[in-house]
């Protein structure tokens, strides 16, 4: 496999491993009542771009925005991710 094909795929797999893993972070976190579990689960930065970037020519507008937010289980999503892709 090219160099430049395999850090592709490491990136997309942390990725999807942090969006998965925060997303369930989220979900479980909706589980418990608000307190110690449930503000570990869910709480952390959120990285992106805050506020949607627009490009405008007048004629088409576009308008550009992605954030994640980054929680313990997304971390663990991202942990789980790596390994399972270096058993690959």
């Amino acid at each position: 496999m090219p160099a430049h094909r395999a850090v592709g795929l490491i990136v997309f797999v942390v990725i999807v491993g942090l969006i998965v893993g925060s997303l369930l972070g989220e979900l479980l976190g909706a589980m418990f009542h608000e307190g110690w579990v449930q503000g570990v689960l869910t709480r952390g930065p959120t990285i992106g771009l805050t506020k949607p970037a627009t490009l405008d020519f007048h004629f088409l507008s576009v308008t550009f925005g992605f954030t994640v937010k980054v929680n313990v289980v997304g971390l663990a999503g991202v942990v789980i991710a790596v390994v399972t892709l270096r058993k690959l």
